[in-house]
C-alpha cells in the first residue's frame, strides 16, 4: 500500500533534512515536543534543535553524508516505517579518532509516530547496526574475525564456535 501523499512527502523531507546540512530544516518536519532516538544517542533527544545538533555531528564526521530511500514505506496513518541507507566518507574526527577516509554504507529503518494532526513527526526511532558501521570505518574488528573473538574473550564471553 502506498503512503498518502502528505506522509510520503513528510518522510522525503525528513530524509532530505539529514542530507541537507541545514539543522533548522527539522523544525518544519517535527512537532515541538518531538523525541528522537538512535543507537548513538545516550538518551532521547527532545526538540528539533537537538536533532539538528545531532545531524551536525554526522555532517562533521561525514561531510558528504546523504540519506537515500531503499524500499517501500509502510504506514497505518499514525505510525510509519521508512527504510533507507546513509552513505558517506569518514573525513572528520570522531572524539579522539581521526578521520579514516573510509566510505560507509549503513542500512537504517526510521520508525515514526506522527503528531495527533498527522502532519509532523512526533516520535522517531532510527534503527541501524552501529557495530557494522564501526567495522566499516575500521574502529572495530569484523564479525567472526580473530580480533572480534579476542574482544569477546576480554569481555568474558570466551571463544565462540564457528559451526
Amino acid at each position: 500500500m502506498s503512503l498518502p501523499e502528505p506522509i510520503d512527502e513528510l518522510i522525503d523531507r525528513w530524509q532530505s533534512a539529514w542530507s541537507g546540512r541545514q539543522p533548522s530544516a527539522f523544525h518544519a518536519l517535527c512537532a515541538p515536543d518531538v523525541h528522537y532516538e538512535d543507537p548513538l544517542t545516550v538518551e532521547p533527544l527532545e526538540g528539533a534543535d537537538q536533532i539538528g545538533a545531532h545531524a551536525k555531528r554526522l555532517w562533521a564526521m561525514f561531510p558528504d553524508a546523504r540519506v537515500e530511500r531503499t524500499g517501500e514505506r509502510l504506514t497505518d496513518g499514525q505510525y510509519l516505517a521508512a527504510p533507507c541507507k546513509v552513505l558517506g566518507t569518514h573525513r572528520g574526527a570522531i572524539e579522539d579518532l581521526p578521520a579514516t577516509g573510509r566510505f560507509l554504507v549503513v542500512q537504517v529503518l526510521f520508525y515514526c509516530e506522527l503528531d495527533p494532526d498527522r502532519r509532523r513527526l512526533w516520535r522517531v526511532r532510527a534503527f541501524f547496526d552501529a557495530y557494522n558501521a564501526a567495522v566499516q570505518i575500521g574502529v572495530l574488528p569484523g564479525r567472526g574475525s580473530l580480533g572480534e573473538r579476542a574482544l569477546l574473550m576480554l569481555r568474558g564471553f570466551g571463544l565462540r564456535s564457528r559451526t
